[in-house]
C-alpha cells in the first residue's frame, strides 16, 4: 500500500513539474526554487515524465490546411515536393508576391555553395527575385535557360539573372542572343556561338532550375509579350490543345512539345535537357494557370511546384474529375 502511495506521489510530482515547465513555461531553476528541489531533480522528473509518455507535443498551425494540400498534390503527381501559399482574394499581384516569397525561401533552403542556378524570365521568377533575402552570400552562378527579350523587366531573363546573382552574392553569366531566331538555321548558328554555347552548356549542368509556368490563353498571357503571335494563331493554339508555355516552349495538354513553328526557332534549352538537374522548381499563381500546370505535370518536367491555395484546389479538382471520366 505504501508503495502505491509512493508511486502516486511521484506521478503527481512529475505532473506538477511538467505543468510548470511546459504550460507555465518556467525554467528548471525556477521550478526547483518553487518546489524546494534541486535543479538536477527537476531535470530527472522531466525526463521520467517523457519516458512515461506524460508529455505529448501537438503542433497546431493555421497553415495545416495548406500542408494537407501540399501532400495531396505530391500524392497525385510525380512531384517530390510542393509549397502552397494562401490566395489573397481579388488581388492576384499580392498572391503572386506571396508565391514568389515562398519560392524564394525554397530556393534558399535548396541552394548550396558551388551550385549553378538556371532560370527563365517571367512575372513569377521576377517575384522570386524580389523576395530573395539571404542571411549570407552564396558562391553560386546564375544563368539563363533562354535567349533574351528586351522590354518589360520581367521578360528580360538577363536582367533577372543579374538581379538574382546580386542578391545571392554570386556571379551571373548572360546570353547575348535573342529568344527567337528568324529561322532554324539562324537558331542553330546562334546556339553554336562560343559565348552562347558556354552559357547553355553550363545551364545543362545546373543544380537548381527555377521556371515559370505560363498560360497561352489569348488574355492574361505573358507569352505574347515575348513575340508577335497573330491573334488568329493565338486562338488556333488553344484549339489545337496547346495549354502551356514552359521555358518559352509551347506545350500540349499531353505534356509534349507542340508542333508550332515558333518552337523550332527558339534560342533556348529544351525542357528535356533539365532531366539531370537536381531540382527543377516551377512557380505559378492564378486559376488561369490550372491547364498549364496540368500540362507541365503531364510532361514530368518539375520536381517541385510552388503555387497558391485557390490554384492548387482547382488543379486537384480537375484531376479528380479526369479520373472519374477515365
Amino acid at each position: 500500500m505504501s508503495e502505491r502511495i509512493s508511486d502516486f506521489e511521484l506521478s503527481r510530482q512529475i505532473h506538477t513539474v511538467l505543468v510548470l515547465h511546459f504550460v507555465e513555461e518556467l525554467k528548471q531553476s525556477e521550478i526547483a526554487q518553487r518546489l524546494n528541489l534541486s535543479t538536477s531533480k527537476v531535470n530527472r522528473l522531466i525526463a521520467q515524465g517523457r519516458k512515461l509518455g506524460m508529455v505529448k507535443i501537438d503542433v497546431t498551425s493555421p497553415f495545416q490546411r495548406l500542408a494537407k494540400l501540399e501532400g495531396q498534390l505530391v500524392g497525385a503527381t510525380t512531384l517530390n515536393g510542393a509549397m502552397v501559399t494562401p490566395t489573397v482574394s481579388g488581388n492576384p499581384d499580392t498572391t503572386l508576391q506571396q508565391v514568389g516569397r515562398a519560392a524564394a525561401n525554397m530556393l534558399l533552403e535548396t541552394v548550396r555553395d558551388g551550385d549553378v542556378i538556371a532560370i527563365t524570365g517571367g512575372k513569377a521568377i521576377s517575384a522570386v527575385v524580389e523576395n530573395l533575402s539571404p542571411d549570407r552570400n552564396f558562391d553560386i552562378t546564375v544563368v539563363p535557360l533562354t535567349g533574351g527579350v528586351q522590354g518589360k523587366f520581367y521578360t528580360d531573363v538577363n536582367h533577372l539573372a543579374s538581379q538574382m546573382a546580386e542578391r545571392l552574392g554570386g556571379t551571373p553569366m548572360l546570353i547575348h542572343a535573342p529568344l527567337f531566331a528568324e529561322s532554324r538555321n539562324q537558331r542553330d548558328m546562334l546556339k553554336e556561338m562560343a559565348s552562347t554555347k558556354e552559357v547553355f552548356d553550363l545551364a545543362r549542368r545546373a543544380n537548381v532550375a527555377l521556371v515559370g509556368v505560363g498560360s497561352v490563353e489569348p488574355r492574361g498571357s505573358s507569352y505574347y509579350d515575348l513575340n508577335p503571335v497573330p491573334e488568329s494563331d493565338r486562338k488556333m493554339l488553344v484549339g489545337m490543345g496547346v495549354a502551356a508555355e514552359f521555358m518559352a516552349h509551347l506545350i500540349g495538354e499531353n505534356g509534349r512539345l507542340a508542333e508550332y513553328e515558333l518552337n523550332s526557332r527558339l534560342v533556348a534549352l529544351n525542357p528535356s535537357e533539365l532531366q539531370t538537374c537536381r531540382t527543377v522548381i516551377g512557380i505559378a499563381a492564378g486559376k488561369q494557370k490550372v491547364r498549364p500546370i496540368q500540362s507541365v505535370l503531364n510532361g514530368n518536367f518539375l520536381d517541385s511546384l510552388v503555387l497558391d491555395e485557390e490554384t492548387v484546389n482547382a488543379v486537384l479538382e480537375t484531376m479528380e474529375r479526369s479520373k472519374h471520366v477515365a
